[in-house]
C-alpha cells in the first residue's frame, strides 16, 4: 500500500501541477491501531465528564447537595476547559502531538486524587475544576492525532471513529460504573477511571506516535522547503473567517445540550420520568447508540460523497445544519407529549441525530486551516463552543429547582436548548462555505496551502 507523497506537494503552489511520486506507507493497521487507541482515549475522557451524571443522586443524598450544587458541578468543570483548550492547540503546533496526549492522560487520571482522599463538595469543585484544565485539550487534539494518518479526504471515517467514544463512555463505561456505583459506593466511580486513565497512558508510551499527515511531519517539510523559515497565517485571519465563527455558533449550540445531557439525563429519567435509579443509569447508554451509529454513518458516507467530488460545504457543512436542525425541533418538542417513553425517544433520537455535525465540523474547519495550524485551528474551535459547557448544567438546575416538578424543569431547559440548536443550525446554513474560506487563505499565502497531500483537493 502507498500514499501520495505530502513532501512532493510542499513545493507546489496552490492549482499548480501536483507530482505523482510515492513513497511507502505505514500499513493501514499502523493507521487504524492509532485510531482505535485515541477513541478509547475520548472514551475515558467523556467518561470522566458523564461520572457526574452517574453519581449525581447518591452524591446529592451523602452530601446533602441541591440540584443547583450539581450543576455548579457540571459547570465548573468548564471553567479552565476553555482556556487550555485554547493553549493546548498552540502548543500541539509546535510539540510532537504524541506527548501532549501522554501527558493529558496522566493529569486528567491524577487530578481525580482530592476527591478520592477529602470526599467533601469543596474537593469535589477542586478536582472537577482541574479535570476540566487537564481534558481541555482533548476532544481537538484527539482528532488532530489521527488526522495524522490520513489525507483530507479520508478523514471523515477516522474523525467519526474517534468521536465515538464519547458515546462508548455512556454504551459501556456508564452501565459498568452504575453497577460500580451501586455495589461500592459513588467514590469506586472515580477510583475505576483513575486506574483507567494510569493503564492507557502506560499502553501509549509504549506504542503512540505521530503518522506522515501530522502536523510535525507538515512543520518538518516546511521547514526544509524554506530554509528553516516555516510560514504562517496570523490566527485572527483563520478566526475570522465565517466558516469558523459559524462552525462556532452552531456547535456551541449543540455543546449545550450535550453538557447537559452528560450531567442530567440519569436524574431527569429519574426525577423527571418516574424510573428506577439501576434503569437510568442504564438507560444513559441509550443516546449514545443513536450518536455512536449515526456519527460512523454519516462520516462514511461523507467521505465516499467527497470521494464522487462532491463540495466540503455540501458533503460535510450541509450535512451537520441538517443533523444540528433536527436535533433542535426534537428537543423543542419535548413539552408537548405526554408519554414517558415518547419523551425518552425525543431525547435518544435527537441527541443521536446532532453529535453527527461533531465529526464533519471538526474535519470542515480543519479544511481551511493550513496543516501546521490544524491543532491551534481546532483547539480555539472547540474551546470557543465548549464555553457553552460553563452556563448549561448550571442553568439547568437552577430551572429544576425553580420549577413547580422537576419533569417540568428538565423539558423546560430541553426545549430552551433545543430553539437554541435551530437557531444555530440558520447561522451554520448562511456562514459555511469552507472552500470559499480556503481559497481566502491561500490568496494571503499559497505557501501556507500548499503543503496538503494530493488528496487535499476534495
Amino acid at each position: 500500500m502507498t500514499l501520495p507523497d505530502p513532501a512532493d506537494q510542499a513545493d507546489n503552489p496552490v492549482g499548480g501541477v501536483r507530482t505523482t511520486s510515492t513513497v511507502s506507507a505505514p500499513t493501514a493497521r499502523a493507521a487504524w491501531s492509532i485510531t482505535f487507541l485515541v477513541m478509547i482515549l475520548q472514551t475515558v475522557n467523556f467518561a470522566d465528564k458523564a461520572v457526574l451524571g452517574i453519581v449525581a443522586r447518591p452524591l446529592s443524598e451523602d452530601l446533602g447537595l441541591s440540584n443547583a450544587d450539581i450543576g455548579l458541578l457540571g459547570s465548573v468543570f468548564y471553567v479552565l476547559f476553555v482556556i487550555t483548550g485554547l493553549a493546548g492547540g498552540f502548543i500541539a503546533d509546535r510539540v510532537r502531538i504524541v506527548w501532549v496526549l501522554l501527558g493529558m492522560a496522566l493529569l486528567w487520571s491524577l487530578v481525580q486524587i482530592p476527591v478520592l482522599l477529602v470526599g467533601t463538595f469543596t474537593a469535589l469543585i477542586i478536582s472537577r475544576v482541574l479535570l476540566g484544565a487537564a481534558e481541555g485539550p482533548a476532544g481537538a487534539l484527539n482528532n488532530v492525532a489521527v488526522f495524522g494518518w490520513f489525507p483530507k479526504s479520508k478523514r471523515g471515517l477516522p474523525s467519526a471513529v474517534v468521536t465515538s467514544g464519547t458515546s462508548l463512555s455512556k454504551i459501556l463505561v456508564a452501565p459498568a460504573l452504575t453497577v460500580i456505583v451501586a455495589a461500592y459506593g459513588w467514590k469506586a466511580a472515580f477510583w475505576t477511571l483513575m486506574i483507567v486513565g494510569l493503564v492507557w497512558a502506560a499502553v501509549w508510551l509504549v506504542v503512540g506516535k505521530d503518522g506522515p499527515y501530522s502536523v510535525n511531519s507538515a512543520r518538518e517539510r516546511a521547514k526544509a522547503g524554506s530554509a528553516g523559515k516555516v510560514e504562517r497565517v496570523g490566527f485572527l485571519r483563520i478566526a475570522a473567517l465565517p466558516t469558523f465563527w459559524g462552525g462556532v455558533l452552531g456547535m456551541f449550540a449543540l455543546y449545550g445540550m450535550v453538557a447537559v445531557i452528560l450531567t442530567w439525563l440519569p436524574s431527569y429519567f429519574e426525577q423527571g420520568l418516574g424510573l428506577s435509579r439501576v434503569n437510568s443509569g442504564l438507560l444513559f447508554a441509550l443516546p449514545s447508540v443513536t450518536g455512536m451509529a449515526s456519527m460512523l454513518l454519516v462520516s462514511f458516507l461523507t467521505d465516499r460523497l467527497v470521494g464522487r467530488g462532491m463540495t466540503v460545504r455540501i458533503s460535510r457543512g450541509m450535512v451537520s445544519v441538517v443533523a444540528l436542525f433536527v436535533c433542535g425541533g426534537m428537543l423543542a418538542a419535548l413539552p408537548l407529549v405526554d408519554s414517558a417513553w415518547l419523551a425518552v425517544f425525543l431525547v435518544v433520537a435527537g441527541y443521536g441525530v446532532g453529535v453527527a455535525s461533531y465529526p464533519l465540523m471538526n474535519v470542515t474547519v480543519a479544511h481551511v486551516s493550513p496543516e501546521r495550524q490544524v491543532a491551534s485551528t481546532l483547539g480555539v474551535f472547540t474551546a470557543l463552543f465548549s464555553t457553552s459547557g460553563i452556563l448549561a448544567p448550571w442553568l439547568t438546575g437552577r430551572l429544576v429547582d425553580a420549577a413547580t416538578t422537576p419533569a417540568e424543569g428538565y423539558t423546560t431547559a430541553f426545549q430552551i436548548f433545543g430553539v437554541v440548536a435551530i437557531i444555530g443550525a440558520v447561522v451554520m446554513a448562511l456562514t459555511v462555505n469552507p472552500e470559499r474560506d480556503r481559497a481566502r487563505i491561500a490568496a494571503i499565502d499559497p505557501l501556507a496551502c500548499a503543503d496538503s497531500s494530493a488528496d487535499d483537493k476534495y
